[in-house]
């Protein structure tokens, strides 16, 4: 069967697969996949050229058309996927990054993946499980330094039920510091039951966000050899359980360094692919973490990917799924992490701490034995900032679409029309505006209001410029959560 979507002046044409689309049932097929990076393989410039002028017109690029560009080694297509992916982004993203922060809540866990500090197996790890007051003192930690968004990080365990999730959830949003508050909490956690994710979704949640980690079964089977997370389709369903819940913004990703770096790429496509055709929205962001040293394992990935791979993968993902947010860790070096998101990225963390009640705490430096993995970014909030303003780009606070009830389905109809330019950036100025005012330092808190004004120049339409001067004076005056 072949299904076309319509959102606006956007226009999804998913092929006919292998493995039909039906919720809850598997749709990846590594044969297709393998076969179809066959049949694309060195791709003429013009193919190359083809297939970015369907992106930069607003098209979702199907399966095909991404293992073109995937394809595509030719010195002169590299650098127009690297071009194209960087116009696309300022054309629909503007100057905006979304800032938030994770927040390890415990890393109790009975899985055994091979690549991960929290593993079960792993006897040099310092196990804990935040308490209550702990959590709320991590949260005030957060909130003093200006954040506004967490995702809150579980180890698998039966101690993570969705009741305990829950109860973590609520307890963040009603921890204020201040004028300091957390206005979303995403999480990310084991797969659940469709109960299950009912039950965190009465919680508030914003994003639910859990990683396949390879796509590909037979990788997948050797680096999770013991635990509840070896299941395979369990976890490659997830989202469709928690759709069928009623979480309409879900998170997917895929660690890259499993596998071929090409088939996940492939394969994530071909799980917005599945999630548009079976509910009717894909992914509301993307991830693509690296495989990093953790405690007790020496990371050295078979399947590497190269910083300039790196970078063309984040291009390519950019140009197939242009209104989908990609996520770029602190896994990753700051200069590394400054020019991907030039050509793609519009998530990131800042001020960064993996070690349970690390935010609260003077730790010196990290300790792997206590974190999931190696950080590469260990600068605080307000330096990631600073950095930002003097790259021209707008941090950004803003949950105004969540709180809305702009998400999922009703996300994509506001942003195919210019949505997310016209009212996102006047939102994360707004969010900027009150950090400065009561986080930033008078050098940062100056810069960053004539950045402000600079973009505020750029809003051409009247009322939206007239509307959003007279928000940022309230804001000067102390007003703070005003948002379009």
């Amino acid at each position: 069967m072949r299904l076309i979507f319509f959102y606006r002046n956007m226009i999804f044409h998913p092929q006919s697969y292998t493995l039909a689309d039906r919720p809850g049932e598997p749709f990846i097929d590594p044969a297709e996949i393998e076969q179809m990076l066959a049949e694309t393989a060195s791709p003429s410039l013009e193919q190359v050229r083809q297939v970015i002028a369907r992106s930069l017109g607003r098209e979702r690029l199907s399966l095909r058309d991404t293992a073109v560009l995937l394809n595509a080694e030719e010195p002169a297509a590299r650098a127009l996927i690297l071009e194209s992916a960087r116009q696309l982004k300022q054309q629909i993203y503007g100057n905006r990054i979304v800032l938030f922060a994770p927040l390890y809540i415990g890393n109790r866990c009975i899985n055994h993946c091979a690549y991960c500090g929290f593993r079960a197996g792993n006897r040099a790890a310092i196990r804990h499980t935040l308490s209550d007051g702990e959590i709320a003192r991590e949260t005030r930690a957060l909130e003093a330094s200006g954040h506004k968004r967490l995702i809150l990080v579980y180890g698998e365990h039966p101690a993570y039920s969705p009741e305990y999730i829950a109860h973590t959830v609520q307890l963040v949003y009603g921890t204020k510091n201040g004028s300091g508050e957390i206005r979303r909490v995403n999480i990310n956690a084991a797969p659940l039951s469709v109960e299950g994710f009912r039950t965190v979704r009465r919680a508030g949640i914003g994003t639910y966000q859990i990683f396949q980690e390879t796509y590909h079964p037979e990788a997948y089977a050797r680096f999770h050899p013991a635990g509840p997370k070896r299941d395979y389709l369990y976890r490659l369903t997830a989202f469709d359980r928690a759709m069928e819940a009623g979480i309409d913004d879900v998170g997917i990703g895929a660690l890259l360094g499993l596998y071929d770096w090409r088939f996940e790429v492939m394969a994530l496509v071909r799980h917005t692919n599945h999630l548009e055709a079976c509910f009717g929205v894909g992914p509301h962001t993307i991830s693509f973490p690296r495989v990093k040293n953790a405690s007790e394992v020496d990371s050295r990935p078979e399947h590497l990917v190269s910083d300039d791979d790196f970078i063309r993968l984040v291009a390519i993902l950019r140009l197939a799924v242009p209104y989908t947010g990609l996520i770029l860790t602190a896994r990753e070096p700051a200069a590394l992490r400054d020019r991907l998101i030039e050509y793609g990225v519009s998530q990131i963390d800042g001020g960064t701490k993996l070690e349970i009640g690390g935010y609260s705490s003077d730790a010196p430096e990290q300790n792997l034995h206590r974190e999931q993995f190696q950080l590469n970014d260990e600068r605080p909030l307000s330096e990631v900032i600073r950095s930002l303003i003097e790259r021209g780009r707008i941090p950004s606070f803003c949950t105004a679409c969540y709180r809305k009830g702009r998400t999922g389905e009703h996300f994509m109809e506001f942003s195919v029309n210019g949505f997310i330019k016209r009212f996102c950036t006047p939102n994360a100025l707004l969010t900027f505006a009150e950090y400065l005012e009561n986080y930033a330092d008078p050098a940062t808190r100056q810069k960053g209001w004539q950045l402000i004004e600079a973009e505020v120049e750029k809003q051409t339409e009247a009322t939206i410029n007239t509307a959003l001067r007279d928000r940022l004076t309230r804001i000067q005056s102390g007003e703070k959560d005003n948002l379009f």
